[in-house]
């Protein structure tokens, strides 16, 4: 069993495919790993990549982790593994970035094995350095696997996606199957909560679980409570709200969509049924029974959209302002 089985065991159906390749000598020469945040896509790539560069692979498919390349690996130093990220987060991966890798290319891999190359995510290639990549998947150099990781594989080019292999990685659908893990994690509380609000995603709800995510979630929520009963100022929460980082804004427009999905289920059924906030019910049968469904689903289509718009230059204030007076609006029979 390798560190993939050990620590993110819903990946194992995801890493047999990949250690089949191995196994068949058939390495795909670009593969495109796809799925949403918090599930390990990278930590799978990153596993594939030190099995493929294994000079002493078990008969399991499994890296050693004790010849050279693997202890090169371990101490990020193998001259035939490259990274590739953007310099900051939120910014793109320029054309000279790919350049620089292309020429690298040209060359033989150092050792005997394979050259591995991650570039995550690859959906922050900027039109320019997607095209100098794509004259390079037209002609791939030997003993070379490229991985791309992005959970946006509709942002990528199709003349490059159409060039990779696809490895899906789906969402944990049964929450039971992660009994075992919760432990290992010292996630002891709140565990239907964090699947629910993570949809699925177990590396997002530890990251919930550790930090302050879930104390800012009820303080989000709040706030737009407050602006629903014309009791808050939405000029002053969109100011507030627009200065959080990208992945931030990002988090809190899917809690946003959550609220206003469970408040639909809650008018149909009024039963606490598949609902992705356990803990604001209460606060959300109260919404759901003064709203208006034909509203509330335009708004819904509005925020899915907003979603879209984030990958765009945006007046963040004024974004945030739209929300809020919408749903200010929606509020106000």
């Amino acid at each position: 069993m390798n560190a993939i089985q050990q620590s993110f065991p819903w990946l194992q159906a995801s890493w047999l495919q990949l250690s089949h390749y191995i196994d068949q000598k058939r390495i795909p020469q670009a593969l495109l790993i796809t799925g949403t945040n918090g599930l390990g896509k990278f930590q799978l790539a990153k596993c594939y990549a030190q099995t493929l560069l294994c000079n002493m692979t078990q008969e399991n498919g499994n890296y050693c982790g004790e010849c050279q390349s693997c202890l090169l690996f371990n101490a990020q130093t193998h001259p035939d593994y490259l990274l590739i990220e953007p310099e900051e987060q939120g910014k793109s991966i320029g054309i000279s970035v790919i350049r620089k890798l292309v020429s690298t290319l040209t060359l033989k891999p150092q050792y005997e094995t394979h050259r591995v190359i991650i570039i995550n995510p690859a959906d922050s290639l900027n039109n320019a350095s997607a095209n100098a990549f794509l004259k390079y998947l037209e002609e791939p150099t030997e003993r070379t696997c490229l991985i791309l990781i992005t959970n946006k594989p509709n942002n990528l080019p199709a003349t490059i996606r159409s060039r990779c292999q696809k490895l899906f990685i789906p969402r944990v659908s049964d929450q039971a199957s992660l009994d075992t893990w919760w432990e290992q994690n010292g996630i002891l509380e709140n565990q239907d909560l964090l699947f629910n609000l993570s949809q699925g995603a177990p590396l997002l709800a530890k990251q919930f679980s550790e930090t302050n995510l879930l104390k800012d979630r009820r303080d989000y929520f709040s706030q737009w409570l407050k602006i629903s009963g014309a009791e808050g100022n939405f000029v002053t929460v969109a100011e507030q709200w627009s200065k959080l980082d990208n992945a931030e804004i990002n988090l809190l427009i899917g809690w946003i969509i959550s609220w206003v999905v469970d408040a639909i289920k809650l008018a149909y059924m009024n039963q606490e049924i598949n609902l992705y906030n356990l803990d604001l019910v209460t606060d959300l049968q109260e919404i759901a029974v003064k709203l208006d469904l034909k509203k509330m689903y335009k708004y819904y289509d509005f925020l899915l959209l907003g979603q879209q718009r984030l990958e765009s230059q945006i007046n963040k204030q004024l974004f945030f302002e739209e929300i809020l007076i919408k749903w200010s609006k929606l509020n106000s029979r």
